[in-house]
């Protein structure tokens, strides 16, 4: 995956769907900032924003016991957290796709954790093949040779912007249940996802599918952040000993705590994740108006036009965007991502020069 680098533009600057994290944070997380930047707090989390946040964020889960940790970003939460819940020999199951199994340099196995891909469906694991995977590796005589299954992690959506239905999430949860394994799900993009009009579950519904997930903060309105909820209250102890093993302790948790707060205040979080989706719909709706074909269906903030050499001639210089693969007569299937705080505006110049 390459990101375009093109120097000219319109107006002197190109317009940007390269990613969903461009912009710095919203504009009411800075007020925040700048309203409480010389109030005196106690740091590493136990600060009044953090406590807030943590308090907002149960609420909104519908767990009122939840464990809820912040951290900084998500190749750091995937690796703290799956060194923190899995024994030294516990592998973790993924998609071979997922992010920790391709963009994350090897994050989780440098941990010394394995781990293990299963075949992707449009970015999605398929509960059958994860079944069948478990049932192999247990009818093997030499099983405690290996590394052990003990995770499976999903992403919420996926790498290609698609959604777990209720049904696939409980089908995973409950081969999960019955073979001891933990279900991790990666919510670096969580609100693109549940404000898609495809998703058919909220908030409290995927809280009640997982035993642990994170609600993203970076891609999603925060300078950066991710929220880390165990929502049976069963976080492994000492956790914060082990955020801090991993570097991932901020002394200054109320950075982390103010954003939060400003984030699950009035719904913020939920608002500005619709406002990326309508405006990826109306990205789908353009490549549809051009003949532009998509890859894949994505019904989320990320959209996989397939452009020809002269469409991609055309934005050069002028709509930065990202290359995923190359297809043999010349064509390249690309990604653009929108954001809380891509304007409308972009979407009209998009569709002049196309």
């Amino acid at each position: 995956m390459s990101t375009m680098n093109h120097s000219n533009s319109i107006n002197s600057t190109p317009i940007s769907f390269t990613c969903d994290y461009n912009e710095g944070a919203h504009p009411l997380i800075l007020q925040r900032l700048m309203e409480t930047n010389m109030m005196q707090e106690p740091g590493y989390g136990s600060d009044r924003f953090t406590q807030a946040a943590i308090e907002k964020i149960r609420a909104a889960c519908g767990c009122p016991n939840a464990d809820v940790v912040l951290l900084v970003g998500g190749t750091q939460t995937n690796a703290t957290i799956i060194d923190a819940v899995l024994p030294r020999f516990g592998a973790v199951i993924a998609a071979e796709t997922g992010h920790i199994a391709v963009h994350e340099a090897g994050a989780v196995e440098h941990n010394g954790h394995k781990v293990i891909t299963l075949p992707q469906h449009e970015g999605k694991m398929h509960a059958e093949d994860l079944q069948n995977y478990l049932a192999r590796f247990f009818a093997d005589d030499t099983w405690q040779h290996m590394a052990n299954p003990k995770m499976v992690y999903l992403s919420y959506p996926t790498e290609y912007g698609t959604l777990y239905s209720r049904s696939e999430l409980e089908a995973i949860h409950r081969i999960c249940r019955d073979n001891g394994l933990m279900l991790f799900i990666d919510g670096a993009r969580l609100g693109y996802g549940l404000m898609s009009a495809a998703a058919d579950i909220d908030l409290p519904a995927l809280a009640q599918l997982c035993d642990v997930f994170y609600i993203g903060g970076t891609k999603i309105g925060a300078l950066c952040g991710e929220a880390v909820v165990f929502p049976k209250g069963d976080a492994p102890q000492p956790l914060l000993t082990v955020v801090k093993l991993h570097g991932a302790l901020l002394a200054k948790g109320r950075l982390l705590g103010i954003q939060f707060d400003t984030l699950f205040t009035d719904e913020l979080y939920f608002r500005i994740s619709r406002h990326a989706i309508d405006m990826a719909m109306q990205l789908q709706q353009l490549f549809s108006e051009k003949q532009i074909p998509l890859y894949i269906q994505s019904p989320t903030n990320q959209q996989f036009p397939i452009l020809t050499p002269e469409q991609m001639q055309r934005l050069e210089g002028k709509v930065l965007y990202e290359i995923w693969d190359r297809l043999p007569d010349g064509r390249a299937i690309t990604r653009f991502a929108t954001s809380w705080a891509t304007p409308p505006e972009h979407i009209r110049l998009l569709k002049e020069i196309l």
